[in-house]
Order: C-alpha cells, then sequence, then structure tokens
C-alpha cells in the first residue's frame, strides 16, 4: 500500500529544500534509493535497521524495503480557498495525500524575506488552517441540505448519523477549528471518512530552525508546540539547510561523521519519514527467505488475512494460517530452522492481531 504524504507550507519557508533533500538518493543511507515520476512527486524508502539486520542473519538475493510517495504541494497564497494563486490546484493535490507534512520557518535570516514581513510561525500555519478550513466548510455546507433531506425522510439510519457528523464538523469549522479536532465515535468515524475533509487529515509539523537550534530548539519552536497542543500533532525540528549540506556529502560514513559532530544519531529527513510513517498508524511486517528479505506495510490493528493480503488479495481470500516468528526471537536464535527448534514459531489463525516486527509465513488456498 502506497502512502502519500504531501509537504504544505508558504513561500521562502525551506519546503522545496527539504523536499529536494528527501529527493536526493545520497541523502538517505547506503541503501535508500529514491525515483522520480513526476517532477514534485518522489518515492522514498522508509529507513528500517531491522531490514539491515534480517540481511546479515538470511543473506537474500535481494532486500526490498517500504515505500512512501512525498508529494511537493506548491501554490499556497492566502485566498487558495477562493482560487487564488494556484488554489483550486493546491486544494486537489492535498485531497489526494493521506497526510500533511506543514513546513513552517522557525529561523531568523535577514536575506530571505518572508512573504508577510516577519517570522511567525503561528501565524504562518493560521494562513494555511484558515484556507483549508474554509474549503472544508463549503464541502460541509453543500452536502448539508441534501443529507438532511435523506435523513428526515429515509430510515436509513447512517444518514442520520452522517447528518449529526456535518452538524459537528460545521460548529468546529466556524469556530475556526479544524476538523481533526472534533471527538467522534467509531461510528461516525466510519461515515466522516466518505467525506474526505483536508482538515481531518493527520498532520505532522515540521519546524525548519537554524542549525544552533537543532537541538535545543527556540523562541518560534516554542510558540508553534503551545499553538497546537490541543491538536494531537506531532512537531519535529529539522534544519533544511544542514540537511542538504548532508546530501551533498558522498559517502554513508562520511554523512553519519557529520551528524555525530552535530550531536545527531540520524538526519532530520529518516526522523522525518519515520514520523510519517507512525502519523498513518502504519506498522511493518516481514517475510524472510533466501530469495528476498522484504518489508510490508500495514495498518495498525490489522488481523492476519488482512495483513497477508497486502501481498496479493489471493491470500487474503484463500488465507488458512500464518507462521509467525517474533522480530527478537529470530535476532536470537538466527534462522527460521532454529526458531522452530526452540519452539519460536507460533501458528496462527484468522484472528490473530499482527504485530509490528513480526516475520511472517502466509499458507492458502484459492
Amino acid at each position: 500500500m502506497a502512502l502519500k504524504c504531501g509537504i504544505v507550507g508558504l513561500p521562502n519557508v525551506g519546503k522545496s529544500t527539504l523536499f529536494n533533500c528527501l529527493s536526493n538518493a545520497k541523502a538517505q543511507s547506503a541503501n535508500f534509493p529514491f525515483c522520480t515520476i513526476e517532477p514534485n512527486i518522489g518515492v522514498i524508502t522508509v529507513p528500517d535497521d531491522r531490514l539491515t539486520e534480517l540481511e546479515r542473519l538470511v543473506k537474500p538475493q535481494r532486500v526490498v524495503p517500504t515505500t512512501v510517495e512525498i508529494v511537493d504541494i506548491a501554490g499556497l497564497v492566502k485566498g487558495a480557498s477562493k482560487g487564488e494563486g494556484l488554489g483550486n490546484k493546491f486544494l486537489a493535490n492535498i485531497r489526494e495525500t493521506d497526510a500533511i507534512i506543514h513546513v513552517l520557518r522557525c529561523f531568523e535570516d535577514d536575506n530571505i524575506t518572508h512573504v508577510d514581513g516577519s517570522v511567525d510561525p503561528v501565524r504562518d500555519k493560521e494562513v494555511i488552517d484558515i484556507e483549508l478550513q474554509l474549503k472544508d466548510l463549503e464541502t460541509v455546507e453543500a452536502r448539508l441540505p441534501k443529507v438532511e433531506k435523506t435523513a428526515v425522510t429515509s430510515k436509513d439510519p447512517d444518514s442520520k448519523k452522517l447528518y449529526e457528523v456535518l452538524l459537528k464538523f460545521k460548529e468546529a469549522l466556524l469556530a475556526g477549528k479544524s476538523a481533526r479536532t472534533v471527538e467522534l465515535t467509531d461510528a461516525e468515524e466510519k461515515v466522516a471518512r466518505g467525506l474526505f475533509l483536508l482538515t481531518s487529515k493527520p498532520v505532522m509539523y515540521v519546524c525548519n530552525v537554524d542549525e544552533a537550534s537543532i537541538l535545543t530548539g527556540n523562541k518560534h519552536v516554542e510558540a508553534l508546540r503551545k499553538a497546537v497542543a490541543d491538536e494531537n500533532a506531532e512537531v519535529l525540528m529539522i534544519a533544511a539547510r544542514t540537511e542538504a549540506e548532508i546530501a551533498e556529502l558522498e559517502s554513508y560514513e562520511e554523512r553519519q561523521m557529520f551528524l555525530e559532530d552535530l550531536g545527531l544519531k540520524e538526519s532530520g529527513v529518516a526522523k522525518l519519514i519515520k514520523s510519517a510513517y507512525r502519523l498513518l498508524d502504519l506498522q511493518t511486517y516481514f517475510t524472510a527467505g533466501e530469495k528476498e528479505v522484504r518489508a510490508w506495510t500495514f495498518p495498525k490493528g490489522a488481523l492476519a488475512p488482512q495483513a497477508a493480503g497486502v501481498i496479493h488479495t489471493d491470500f487474503e481470500k484463500g488465507f488458512i494460517r500464518a507462521e509467525v516468528i517474533k522480530y527478537d526471537d529470530f535476532l536470537k536464535y538466527g534462522s527460521e530452522q532454529a526458531c522452530k527448534e526452540a519452539g519460536k514459531m507460533s501458528v496462527e489463525g484468522k484472528e490473530y492481531v499482527v504485530c509490528d516486527g513480526d516475520i511472517m509465513h502466509f499458507r492458502f488456498n484459492v
């Protein structure tokens, strides 16, 4: 399942610099390839140390990591919801993404002009929020009359539920709050998904800071953290200019040395990709054999047949059972055979909830 994260931000916040770091094969590590589908879309592999360990133990012919698609969404200015700038295209592009990476300028630099004349990430966040909220309000108000009519005349419980959800969203949006802040029951969540509201998408705020603030942050980052405290959103710090310098270095070793000098364990880009993965509530299981060791993405909480369907729909349809080895056990015993002999391979049925890091082998019959 390919995930799509959209990078948004006002002009001159470091959005394109960050996208270019992501879109540079060297910005990752020795084995994280990148390919460009269109000038503004990149497919990036998710960094996972467990794959490296499995490769060392299994020695397969090839290793296939899991990927995230990153889209550089250009063209947001005030008035985008009314079609200003590249407004309509921007809003169409953002609708297609699973999550939003919102880049905010949190550094001072007189050489780089800010569209509003001063650095204020909270104000910048609100500019984009307002545009998305206005578009969502338009969507909600357009749906309400039709849904209200159906809710009154038909006995369909879903229509009544949808009507209630639309009213909740309308109230929040009119109060200047995003749809994601509205608390819904599981049943309401289900009907709300079909609305595809822009502000209901999970969001991660990326503070573009200067090199001096990369470890401790600064007043701009603190102000933003305070402003988004009730949003249940992650705030990440990245120095895009430093990331660009890391991307210029030729070897993996050089890049690691550069990071150590800054007091960092991993690059901001790697952190961002992992966070995007968590943001979407996704986990990874592995298949490991002599031909290939591969990472597969599945939604957190998925049952074994659902996880098997990620490989092929036939696996889900004809699911019989799954043979499961926990990653730590595989690491400890060193091979599938050794795990079997130690009694560390379990046979699971249709009700098994797949865990992050499981090494799986599916039995199916179609």
